[in-house]
């Protein structure tokens, strides 16, 4: 960073030397005593203070506190979360004992955690969804998606695959872009991240949906905020956790292909292939999905250790995950580790928060290209080859002289046993959050948030010099095997400043909670450019980088203020401002406003119910804010930019070769897209809570659009453009509910279903109207270079499908090249015979979870539904024909559909292909035994739990799974099903 880029950084360090460099001494007498709840538990963390006044200090891990007052103070305060606030009077000797009563009308789920803080569950205004540790899914979890899937509405979780570590797609109340990013802003501890948390960490995970919630983030959270909070000490004796896992994975379904039987029945009786290819054929009956994948092993290990040393609360965790993935020579190996320290100074004028996380990652990638290669090498070939050692005893199509066929499927096995793609990936993050309660003003605090997020990643690529995937012949040389490197960087850093104002003015029945912030965001990212070399480390001719690094930075300045007022614990006003400038765009265009108000109304306050005790809660919540968006866009596309043309495409000037600068397209006036969304929602319990829940209806409309689009030749430098053009509109519903059917001292039964409902609509596209413009072809599928499977139009759905009307025959099946006529001048033509047909998003998203306790077993579940999506079926669209099976002098196999429709010739645009998608899926099913105390260790608690993850799927979807996001299936890793054992041990 440059010296003015670093003052913030400074700054904020010297604020906080100068916070926790503060000591104070009092005089006066010193009162001391010991705190306990009703069972007789010494309480650690009570808060003891002088009533109207900012003289306070907490209690110790054996509930002992020692505070000096003015001589003539008579009486404390005592207050602590879950417990009714005290006064006492100072007894003889100056002590004080006493017991806290628990308040029965709260519980920590009371305080939720919201943009910069947290509010009283009665004061939340916006949709906002809370997921806590007794709420996560279970079983091999290994990332905080995988915990919240199902478990509140408006949500989707869509995973990206069965690779260690792919992660998941997440999306909260449907789309809200088109070519910008979408993906929520994650925030842990009050520090912006997207990286890895380990879950054994995390506490809770709050969700803003709306956007008076998540307005308060500005420009990154047109895509909704996820805050996560991890686990922290507390004061008192330590406290040791140790959690095993033993996990396997297995394959739970295989493409449908032929069988070598029904590949050589179907080619012996089919007229389009001819002598030569029958020949082809071999004698073996290879399953080559089969030989690609293996029952997988998983170890996951966590230990933490949390307590108080003094009265500087602390946690410390390590975990280590080892990951085999279902694909041979897949693997992860992960370790992880945070450090918490959270103490409280100056008589709780002072409140530091330290969070440091740290992993290092070694992966051995597995060529995934051996999917694909699985489902299309011909089964009656074997893995291997007795006679041939030119690739590794691996067979191989090649041609007559004996070189490979470069149009024929790899050998799958080969592509992965002949392949180490070794990384290394190392990231830290962590923030300081220094908090000071003046003393003068107690009401009115001080705070400093400084974090950093940065990280390395550095990996080789090697392939034995017998890979066929590897084979180069360039000017006679041929390059066999590869050798090659890889590494980048980031850096990304942010330091926010805030004052924060908290009062209860009793006299006029208010509470104000105020703040004022600043923030500044940089983000720095390297990534170096290489040549290529092959096995024997010479470098392949046209390999070498034309720079040796790429660098990208961007900087984002906000300014934010937020009030929240509540006015005798009926109504509560909740409006914020953020300003936001952001360095991707112009000087003219740079800053954005973006303003939310929300209101709530407890209703259960008002006397209208009397004393209908039936009615335990009941809240009117209404919002609406702006929020932006800037991600997934470059960083210079409001400039002009040149890039070197690559080494195969210089120009001759006499004897030399030259590059040559190319322009890129750009514009100038790139500003802001911004989502408006306005929200309505109903709390409720009845029955003191034992039924609950939330309904929630939206509109959110999405302007200035970040698109890009096709644009007329010579007005810009390339014929499409990143672009301010359109809108778009998301409505849609929710409904959440709860039951607690059966709640006694040996059983407790708890259900939540919860239900969500959205339709996504693209209102303007053009920047003037255009009767000609067929919409703008998305959605990039496999079998034929260029073509498109999906379109962006007005009035219509985001991506939907764009395809030929396929005609039947009598008994049902799809005649070849047969399409209707949409537009009757008998002629099929692309566009004008072409229909948007279904969508690849849901209209509804359903989740269910229960949960069974009966004495010392516990049972669980939890099932998702999609309705009303639909899938491109593009392996079978592309790998469903006669043509590609026997094709320049190799056999290739196809999946079982060519035996249904017997098509020759792709169809990739016929409707045929475009499937109900709809699903039900069990996630998890498992059950947990608490074992309890430990041989003779009184203070040892013991549980042993056995789990089932993607148990079962239901749907009408052909491929291997409905679940894709995008919805074009195309070859992906598929999800196994991962059966677990594990303990957990406290002690």
């Amino acid at each position: 960073m440059t010296n003015s880029k670093k003052l913030p950084f400074l700054l904020g360090l010297f604020l906080s030397v100068v916070f926790c460099g503060l000591a104070a001494a009092q005089g006066g007498k010193t009162i001391t005593g010991v705190v306990l709840s009703q069972d007789q538990t010494a309480l650690a963390g009570v808060s003891v203070s002088v009533p109207q006044s900012s003289t306070g200090t907490i209690t110790d891990d054996k509930g002992a506190f020692s505070l000096q007052v003015p001589t003539t103070m008579t009486s404390l305060s005592f207050s602590f979360i879950g417990y009714l606030t005290q006064v006492a009077p100072i007894g003889a000797n100056n002590q004080i004992n006493i017991i806290l009563i628990r308040d029965s009308s709260s519980n920590l789920g009371d305080v939720v955690v919201i943009g910069y803080g947290s509010v009283d569950k009665k004061d939340v205004t916006g949709a906002i969804a809370t997921i806590s540790t007794k709420d996560f899914q279970k079983g091999s979890i290994t990332s905080f998606d995988q915990m919240i899937a199902g478990k509140a509405p408006g949500i989707s979780i869509t995973s990206n695959g069965g690779h260690p570590g792919s992660g998941s797609t997440i999306r909260i109340r449907g789309l809200s872009s088109l070519s910008a990013g979408q993906d929520p802003l994650q925030v842990v501890d009050g520090a912006p991240f997207s990286g890895y948390v380990n879950p054994n960490d995390i506490e809770s995970v709050t969700i803003l949906k709306d956007a008076a919630s998540a307005a308060i983030y500005g420009s990154r959270a047109s895509g909704g905020v996820i805050l996560i909070t991890t686990k922290k000490g507390r004061l008192g004796q330590t406290k040791v956790n140790f959690n095993n896992q033993f996990s396997l994975s297995q394959v739970k379904d295989y493409v449908d292909v032929l069988t070598a039987d029904q590949f050589r029945d179907f080619v012996n009786s089919s007229s389009f292939f001819n002598e030569e290819a029958k020949s082809l054929m071999g004698t073996a009956n290879t399953n080559w999905q089969k030989e690609i994948y293996r029952t997988a092993v998983t170890s996951n290990n966590n230990i933490s250790l949390s307590g108080g040393i003094g009265k500087i609360p602390y946690r410390l965790s390590v975990g280590y995950l080892n990951q085999a993935g279902i694909l041979k020579t897949d693997n992860m190996g992960r370790t992880t580790g945070s450090l918490s320290l959270t103490p409280t100074l100056w008589q709780n004028h002072l409140k530091i928060t330290l969070n440091l996380n740290g992993s290092v990652t070694r992966n051995r990638n597995a060529n995934q290209g051996a999917i694909g290669a699985a489902i299309a090498f011909d089964p009656t070939q074997s893995v291997y080859d007795g006679t041939d050692h030119t690739f590794g005893n691996y067979y191989e199509w090649v041609r007559a002289d004996g070189t490979p066929n470069p149009l024929a499927a790899f050998n799958p096995v080969s592509m992965l046993s002949q392949r180490t793609d070794i990384s290394h990936y190392n990231r830290g993050f962590g923030n300081i959050n220094v908090d000071y309660s003046l003393h003068f003003l107690p009401d009115l605090h001080v705070s400093a948030n400084l974090g950093f997020d940065v990280g390395n990643s550095t990996g080789t690529t090697k392939e034995q010099p017998t890979s066929r995937n590897t084979y180069n012949l360039q000017s006679s040389t041929v390059y066999k095997g590869l050798n090659n490197q890889y590494s980048s960087d980031f850096n990304n850093y942010f330091a926010e400043y805030m004052l924060n104002y908290k009062k209860d003015i009793t006299s006029i029945k208010s509470n104000i909670n105020a703040i004022l912030l600043y923030g500044y965001y940089d983000d720095r990212s390297v990534t170096d450019n290489y040549a290529s070399y092959d096995y024997f480390n010479r470098e392949i001719p046209n390999s070498q980088p034309k720079y040796p690094d790429s660098l990208k930075q961007n900087t984002l300045i906000s300014y934010v203020g937020r009030l929240i007022y509540t006015y005798d614990n009926k109504y509560t006003l909740t409006a914020s401002l953020r300003r936001d400038g952001s360095s991707k765009f112009a000087p003219d265009t740079r800053w954005g406003w973006f303003p939310s108000v929300a209101l709530g109304w407890n209703l259960k306050k008002e006397g209208w119910f009397g004393d209908a005790s039936a009615l335990s809660s009941l809240k009117l919540r209404g919002s609406y804010g702006i929020t932006g968006n800037q991600s997934g866009i470059d960083n210079y596309r409001f400039i002009p930019t040149y890039y070197l043309s690559d080494n195969v495409s210089n120009y001759q000037f006499g004897d030399n070769f030259y590059s040559m600068y190319t322009p890129s397209s750009y514009d100038e006036s790139l500003k802001w897209e911004k989502t408006a969304s306005a929200n309505i929602g109903l709390d409720f319990g009845f029955f003191d809570q034992r039924i609950f829940g939330s309904v929630d209806v939206y509109n959110k409309h999405t302007t200035d659009l970040l698109a890009v689009v096709n644009i007329p030749a010579g007005t810009n430098f390339t014929n499409q453009l990143l672009t301010n053009i359109g809108s778009m509109t998301s409505k849609g519903a929710e409904l959440n509910l709860g039951f607690v059917p059966v709640r006694s001292n040996d059983v407790e039964w708890t259900v939540n279903l919860n239900a969500a409902y959205n339709n996504s609509k693209i209102t303007k596209l053009l920047a003037n109207a255009d009767s000609s413009f067929k919409g703008q072809p998305v959605g990039g599928i496999e079998g034929a270079t260029g073509q498109t499977i999906q379109i962006q139009n007005m009035q219509q759905e985001p991506n939907a499908f764009l395809v030929y009307k396929q005609v039947y025959d009598a008994n049902g099946k799809p005649i070849e090249g047969a399409y209707e006529d949409l537009n009757g001048d008998g002629q099929i033509n692309p566009y004008d015979d072409q229909y948007s047909y279904k969508s690849p998003w849901p209209k509804w998203v359903l989740g269910f979870s229960t949960n069974l306790r009966y004495k010392k077993w516990n049972f669980s579940t939890t099932l998702r539904a999609n309705i009303g999506n639909y899938m491109y079926n593009n392996i079978a669209s592309n790998q469903g024909i006669a043509y590609n099976m026997s094709v320049n002098q190799y056999l290739a196999n196809a999946v079982t559909d060519v035996l249904y429709t017997r098509f020759i010739n792709k169809q990739q645009q016929s409707d045929y292909y475009v499937q109900n998608a709809s699903f039900l899926k069990m996630d998890n099913i498992g059950i947990t035994y608490n074992v309890g105390q430990v041989l003779k260790y009184k203070n040892t608690d013991l549980s042993l739990s056995a789990h089932v993850q993607n148990v079962l799927c239901i749907t009408k979807y052909d491929g291997l799974d409905p679940e894709i996001y995008g919805g074009i299936d195309q070859n992906i890793y598929p999800n196994p099903r991962v059966y677990t054992i594990g303990l957990n041990l406290n002690f």
